[in-house]
């Protein structure tokens, strides 16, 4: 894609590209992911680049609107966004680099940009949305899905919680559903988010390089240019969750991790069983963490929340608290098994949900800084 529109954006001390391709069509700012082999997951130049790329275009009268689509390995859709760089992550955390904090830092500030953005976002959610393409995609004010659309927070399979807003945007899905989802991270599909309210509207994947073209020749000087342009390429598609809704509900809405997953073992039917082996394959440490979070957000504003995760993420990889170092986090170790040597067998510590206590639980919501120093202390 060639840029008709050139931003500018900030130098980024690294030798990595940024991974962001931009373009003025129209009256609409036009956002490619475009590093389709990684199904663009989100490096730290790709960060800065989205966001230099948002604030020039907040101040900019000519833009009217912004889309936000990924690239797959045969171009334009076929992937959105599937989370962060953990590859980076381990690298960073091991080496002690410092890009590892900033990673975290701006990535939750640009979360905070996209969902207060004074413009409306338009995300195509197209193909894999998980982890940080959520955080991106969630702060739209219109979420498009496809019958290619496979969403989820997985993060706890990887010794992390579900970061990037998740205690923010799943806390506020139905019930006790958000529970469900950051625990286990579930994949949805276009129905079950649209049910839980993940997403707006549902196109077909076929049609999604021709409403990508016909956003450009809108005219967003008519308040009605958006809702001609919905009817016109989205498909009926019931919003409708499949899942064991009133189980999620009985089981997830429980006190604690530990008596969920013991409730879970005492029922003989299916889904319980296979809910509860999933739950058993998690952190046990990161589970109980992921269920205070959720449940801390629940009544926090986003950037009280965005905030909280902040401190927690900077615990998951420096737990002094536990008298460990970043070599023996529950992250490093879960990326290890899952991303680097691929055995899919964590050595999680404790290892088993019965053994973990509170105080190894509470001090991830411990700030190691002052309301005056936190990097995230000017999200209003």
């Amino acid at each position: 894609m060639t840029t008709a529109e050139p931003v500018a954006h900030n130098p980024v001390p690294s030798d990595e590209p940024a991974h962001v391709l931009s373009e003025v069509r129209g009256q609409v700012g036009c956002i490619t992911l475009s590093r389709p082999r990684a199904l663009n997951a989100l490096s730290l130049p790709m960060i800065r680049a989205l966001t230099q790329c948002l604030l020039a275009w907040r101040d900019d009268a000519r833009v009217k609107a912004v889309a936000l689509r990924g690239s797959g390995k045969s171009g334009p859709f076929g992937a959105f966004c599937a989370g962060g760089d953990i590859r980076f992550f381990h690298q960073a955390a091991l080496a002690g680099n410092p890009a590892l904090e900033d990673f975290f830092t701006e990535e939750y500030a640009l979360n905070h940009l996209l969902h207060t953005y004074p413009k409306p976002l338009i995300a195509f959610m197209d193909g894999i949305v998980m982890g940080g393409g959520m955080g991106i995609a969630q702060g739209a004010k219109f979420r498009i899905v496809t019958q290619h659309t496979k969403m989820a927070m997985p993060e706890t399979n990887i010794g992390l919680f579900p970061d990037v807003g998740g205690g923010y945007f799943l806390s506020r899905c139905p019930g006790h559903t958000g529970e469900w989802l950051a625990l286990t991270g579930e994949t949805l599909g276009a129905e079950a988010a649209l049910a839980l309210g993940l997403a707006d509207v549902s196109f077909d994947a076929t049609q999604l390089s021709s409403a990508w073209a016909a956003l450009a020749q809108l005219d967003f000087d008519h308040a009605t240019a958006l809702d001609s342009w919905f009817a016109m390429y989205s498909v009926a598609t019931t919003a409708y969750f499949t899942g064991a809704r009133d189980q999620i509900e009985h089981y997830f809405g429980l006190d604690s991790v530990v008596i969920m997953v013991q409730a879970l073992e005492a029922d003989p039917d299916a889904w319980a069983q296979a809910t509860a082996v999933t739950l058993r394959q998690r952190s046990p440490l990161m589970l109980q963490v992921t269920l205070e979070q959720i449940r801390r957000a629940r009544t926090m504003t986003l950037a009280d929340d965005l905030r909280m995760e902040r401190d927690m993420v900077h615990h998951c990889f420096a737990p002094r608290h536990l008298g460990r170092s970043a070599s023996q986090s529950e992250t490093v170790e879960g990326i290890r098994a899952l991303a680097v040597d691929k055995d899919n067998s964590p050595h999680w510590n404790p290892a088993r949900l019965e053994d973990v206590t509170p105080e190894m639980v509470t001090p991830f919501f411990s700030s190691p800084w002052t309301p005056q120093t936190h990097p995230l202390r000017a999200l209003p």
